[in-house]
C-alpha cells in the first residue's frame, strides 16, 4: 500500500473543477494502472484518448530523458532540433504544408479559428467573420472554443460569449447550406464527434461541407484533437473520408500522455498567421516535441494502424455478444479505437453508474454524455487486457442489471 495524499486531500485544496474518482492511480504500465492500495485496473480510458502507447512506454521514455539531458525550453525566440523535425513527419505524413506547436487541443482550435478570422478579414473585408459550427460537439474549454462547442451545458455560464457562431445539425448538409455564405469564413467539425457520442459523420457530410467551403472561400477546419494520431486505424480520420480539410488541429495523443498540441494548415492559409499575430510560450517546447516524434515514428506505420483495426474488429465482436446477452446497447458505433455504445431508452441516463461499477470491477473507460459508454485505450493495448477488461465489464453489467 502506498501512502500520500489521499482523496480528502483533492476536497480541501483543489478548485472543484472535477469530481475525480474516489481511488488515486499512482503507477501505470501497457495498458493497466495500480492505485494506492495496490488494486490493478485495466485501462479503457487512455487518458481521454491521450495515452496512445500506454503507459510508462520504454520508447516515449527514452526520448523524454534523452530530450531532458540537452535542452528542456528555449522559447519561440529560437527554434529548436525537436520541434523541427516534428513539424517535418507531420507535413511529409499529411495534407499539410506547415505546422503550428501549442499546448493543447483547445489552444489549437483557438489558433485555427483566429486564422481563419484573420485569412477573412484579411482577403475579403470585416464582414467575413461568421463560423459554422455543429451541434453536439466539443472543441475546447477557452471561451472561444467552448462557444463554438454545441454544447451550451459547457457555455451558458459563462456569457456573454464571443459571437458570430452559428450552430446547425451534425450530419445535416442542407442546414449547412442554409447558414454558410458569403460572410462565412470557417466551418469547425469533428470528423467523429467524440464528447457528443462518439458519432461518426457522413462522408457526403464531410464532401458536402468541402464543397461549400470551395464555393464561398471559407476555412474547412477538422477538429481532430481526439480521432488523430492512428485512433481511428488511420494515422487521421480525414483519410478515411477522403476528404481534405484546409486546416486540421490535433493534440491529445500526439504526445502520447505529454502535453502538446498542433495546427496544421496549407501555404495559401499559413501565411496569415505572420510574425507577432499569434504565439505562445511552451509551444513547440523541446521535451513535447520530442516525445511527439517519437509517438508519430511509432504509430505512422501499416502495421501499427492496422493493428489497430484488428483491435477494433475485437472490441466490436465482444460487445456484440455482451449485447446479445444484456440487451443494453442501442447502437455500437465508431472508428479504429474510439468506440461508442449508446444505451437502450430503457436505461438512460445510466452511463456513468455502470462506470463506477466497472470500476469497482477493475476496469475504467469513459462515458460521452449520460448515454454512451466510451472506449479509447491504447492503441497497443494487449488483446489479452481486452479479454480481461470486457469480462470485468461483462461482470459490472451483471451487478448493475441485478440492481435494477
Amino acid at each position: 500500500m502506498t501512502e500520500g495524499p489521499t482523496r480528502t486531500d483533492f476536497d480541501q485544496y483543489m478548485i472543484p473543477t472535477y469530481a475525480p474518482a474516489s481511488f488515486i492511480p499512482v503507477k501505470g504500465k501497457g495498458s493497466v494502472i495500480v492505485d494506492q492500495q495496490g488494486k490493478e485496473y485495466i485501462d479503457f480510458a487512455g487518458g481521454i484518448a491521450v495515452n496512445a502507447l500506454g503507459h510508462a512506454n520504454e520508447k516515449l521514455k527514452q526520448a523524454l530523458n534523452e530530450q531532458a539531458e540537452s535542452l528542456w525550453h528555449i522559447g519561440n525566440g529560437y527554434t529548436n532540433e525537436p520541434v523541427l523535425k516534428l513539424a517535418k513527419q507531420l507535413v511529409e505524413s499529411t495534407f499539410a504544408d506547415k505546422a503550428f506547436f501549442c499546448n493543447s487541443g483547445a489552444e489549437a482550435n483557438e489558433a485555427a479559428l483566429k486564422l481563419a478570422r484573420k485569412y477573412g478579414h484579411d482577403n475579403h473585408g470585416a464582414a467575413k467573420n461568421e463560423i459554422v459550427a455543429f451541434t453536439n460537439a466539443f472543441h475546447g474549454r477557452t471561451l472561444f472554443t467552448v462557444s463554438a462547442g454545441g454544447q451550451p451545458k459547457y457555455s451558458q455560464d459563462f456569457a456573454p460569449l464571443p459571437g458570430g457562431i452559428k450552430h446547425v445539425g451534425f450530419n445535416d448538409l442542407e442546414a449547412a447550406k442554409a447558414v454558410i455564405g458569403a460572410n462565412t469564413c470557417a466551418v469547425i467539425v469533428e470528423p467523429i464527434q467524440g464528447e457528443g457520442g462518439v458519432v461518426p459523420a457522413d462522408r457526403a457530410f464531410l464532401q458536402g461541407l468541402r464543397d461549400l467551403c470551395d464555393q464561398h472561400d471559407a476555412l474547412l477546419i477538422f477538429d481532430e484533437v481526439q480521432t488523430g494520431v492512428g485512433r481511428t486505424g488511420q494515422l487521421y480520420a480525414y483519410m478515411h473520408y477522403a476528404v481534405q480539410p484546409d486546416v486540421l488541429c490535433t493534440a491529445k495523443a500526439l504526445g502520447g500522455g505529454f502535453p502538446i498540441g498542433a495546427v496544421l494548415t496549407t501555404d495559401k492559409f499559413a501565411s496569415t498567421l505572420s510574425v507577432g499575430t499569434h504565439g505562445t510560450t511552451y509551444g513547440g517546447n523541446p521535451l513535447a516535441a520530442a516525445v511527439g516524434n517519437a509517438v508519430l515514428t511509432e504509430i505512422n506505420q501499416p502495421v501499427f494502424l492496422q493493428g489497430v483495426q484488428d483491435r477494433h474488429n475485437l472490441y466490436v465482436s465482444r460487445l456484440n455478444e455482451i449485447n446479445e446477452k444484456f440487451e443494453l446497447f442501442k447502437e455500437i458505433r465508431g472508428l479504429g479505437l474510439l468506440i461508442g455504445c449508446e444505451l437502450t431508452a430503457e436505461h438512460s441516463g445510466q452511463a456513468k453508474l455502470i462506470s463506477n461499477l466497472a470500476a469497482q470491477q477493475g476496469v475504467i473507460f469513459l462515458i460521452a454524455g449520460p448515454d454512451v459508454i466510451r472506449f479509447a485505450p491504447a492503441l497497443n493495448i494487449p488483446e489479452q487486457d481486452i479479454e480481461t477488461g470486457l469480462a470485468r465489464f461483462t461482470a459490472a453489467l451483471e451487478i448493475y442489471l441485478r440492481k435494477e
